[in-house]
């Protein structure tokens, strides 16, 4: 417990520090809110709040500073569990968007109306912002896009919500839903909470069952990259909201209930294979 607690804070020590630092450098070299100035600021704060600090306490805590055997990335993905993790993830997306539809009708009691108001004007910002971002008019901004919004998170958000957080905590049902919840709060959407955190606990269970990051990893760069592709592909919906996020909520409703299934179907049979193996 000593242990885990100290490292727990040597980890968010070295987070906090380097994102003081990564908004130092943003403000000197860009600042403003032109949409490549805040692209630059995601990109320090994925840089500097979530990908360097996993990677310097990993090679303090590690055996001969050997950080990606601490983190558990010394392995190569087979093509066969990246080929589930990828299929898993597809078939997840319409289930996602039901569960975000259900989280967003949620009504809070009066005494938390304040609370209400603040979650849902964030809601709109994230909204916005999103948007902003998503926009490309040539394939080498969607590239950008797919670097910054896609592959950039999946790698420093799982390395530092599974593979140092989580593994700090234990690695046992415990820690894996605790991690699940922080992962989800710290993305600061109320009315997302619920689809993230059960996103977040699936990644979690196949880090562990498969002892292996690149297999979350993977699954986060498919969900996001997906959305990138699809909104640079087809655009919006005609309430403004990307198609990918529509699959599976409102009238297709069902499509969600079926991915449900489908998805549950998926992570069995990849605990029965891990688990054999």
């Amino acid at each position: 417990m000593r242990k885990a607690l100290t490292q727990l804070l040597v980890w968010l020590g070295i987070m906090a520090g380097l994102t003081l630092l990564s908004v130092v450098i943003w403000m000197l070299f860009w600042g403003g809110s032109s949409t490549t100035s805040l692209k630059w600021m995601q990109c320090l704060q994925a840089v500097g709040s979530f990908l360097f600090p996993p990677l310097l306490c990993a090679w303090m805590w590690a055996d001969n500073h050997r950080p990606f055997v601490w983190l558990k990335m010394d392995k190569c993905l087979s093509w066969q569990e990246a080929l589930l993790a990828v299929a898993i993830m597809v078939c997840a997306i319409p289930a996602i968007n039901l569960l975000a539809d259900w989280n967003s009708q949620i009504v809070l009691p009066d005494c938390l109306k304040g609370f209400e108001q603040w979650a849902k004007q964030q809601e709109e910002t994230a909204a916005r912002l999103t948007e902003r971002f998503l926009k490309a008019d040539n394939v080498g901004v969607l590239l950008i896009n797919i670097g910054l919004m896609a592959l950039l998170p999946a790698i420093a958000e799982e390395l530092s919500f599974r593979g140092t957080l989580q593994q700090i905590f234990g690695n046992q049902h415990a820690a894996i839903w605790t991690t699940a919840i922080i992962f989800s709060a710290i993305h600061m959407q109320f009315y997302g909470f619920i689809p993230r955190m059960l996103m977040g606990a699936m990644f979690g269970y196949v880090f562990v069952w498969t002892g292996n990051l690149w297999v979350p990893i993977l699954m986060h760069f498919t969900n996001n990259g997906l959305a990138v592709l699809v909104y640079y592909l087809v655009g919006e919906s005609a309430d403004g909201k990307n198609y990918a996020d529509t699959i599976g909520a409102g009238t297709t409703w069902w499509l969600g209930l079926i991915s449900l299934v489908i998805t549950s179907l998926g992570l069995l049979i990849f605990y029965r294979r891990t688990h054999t193996r």
